[in-house]
C-alpha cells in the first residue's frame, strides 16, 4: 500500500508516517522544508504551484491512502475584543480548508489508480456544532468547514471508487495540543491507522474519533 501524509514532519503526521513505515508500507510525507529523500516532498498546501511541483514528482504513481493532516491553529491565544485579525482568518482557512481541497484535487488521479483509494481528513471535535464552548473561532470554523468539505467529497467521489473519512485525532500531546493533553502521538496514530484501515465505500463520509466512536456533526 502507498500512503501520502501531508504535514508529516512532526506531531501526529510524523507518528503516522513512522507507523506506516514500521508496518512495511510505502510512505510519502510532505513538509515545508526541502528534503533529499525521494519519499519526502516539499509542499505548502496553500500554494497551487507547490502542489503542481509535487504532482510532477508523483506522476503515474498510485496512492492508496491520502491523509490530509497539515493544519494550523493560529488563534489559540486570541481575545474577542481585539484579536482575530482578518489576515489570521485568511491564513487559517487557506491552510485548513483550501489546502485540503487543493491536495485532494491535485492527487485525485493518483487515488483513482488504486483499486480502493481512500482519503482521510484530520478535522477535530472542535468542528462539531454540538461542542461549542466559545473561543478559537478561526480554528473551530475552519475545522468545521473541513468536515463539511469531507462529507461533500465523500458524496462526489463514491461513484468513482474513492472513500473519504473525517477524523478527530484526540487531544494529543503535540505543540498544538500542549503537554497536558490526554493522549500521546503514538496512541493517536495507532488508533487513526486502525480507523483508516476500516474505511471503505460502505462507510464513506464517516466522522469518527481516533478510538472508533462516531462523532456528532
Amino acid at each position: 500500500m502507498t500512503v501520502l501524509i501531508t504535514g508529516a514532519n512532526r506531531g501526529i503526521g510524523r507518528a503516522l508516517f513512522d507507523g506506516y513505515q514500521a508496518r512495511g508500507e510505502n510512505v510519502h510525507g510532505t513538509t515545508r522544508s526541502e528534503q533529499p529523500d525521494p519519499n519526502w516532498h516539499y509542499l505548502d498546501v496553500t500554494d497551487p504551484a507547490s502542489h503542481l511541483k509535487m504532482c510532477k514528482a508523483l506522476d503515474s504513481q498510485t496512492i492508496d491512502l491520502l491523509v490530509c493532516n497539515a493544519g494550523i491553529y493560529p488563534d489559540k491565544s486570541q481575545g474577542l475584543a481585539d484579536g482575530y485579525p482578518p489576515e489570521m482568518w485568511a491564513e487559517g482557512f487557506a491552510t485548513n480548508v483550501t489546502g485540503v481541497f487543493l491536495t485532494v484535487q491535485n492527487l485525485l488521479p493518483n487515488l483513482q489508480m488504486s483499486d480502493a483509494g481512500k482519503i482521510a481528513i484530520i478535522s477535530s471535535q472542535m468542528a462539531s456544532d454540538t461542542r461549542a464552548p466559545g473561543g478559537s473561532y478561526i480554528y473551530r470554523a475552519s475545522k468545521a468547514a473541513a468536515l463539511n468539505l469531507g462529507r461533500n467529497l465523500a458524496a462526489d467521489l463514491k461513484d468513482i471508487g474513492v472513500a473519504v473519512g473525517i477524523y478527530h485525532p484526540g487531544w494529543v500531546q503535540t505543540d498544538m495540543g500542549g503537554s497536558s493533553a490526554e493522549i500521546t502521538v503514538d496512541q493517536a496514530a495507532k488508533g487513526l491507522i486502525t480507523r483508516f484501515d476500516a474505511l471503505d465505500l460502505d462507510t464513506t463520509g464517516v466522522f469518527e474519533t481516533w478510538d472508533g466512536h462516531p462523532h456528532d456533526f
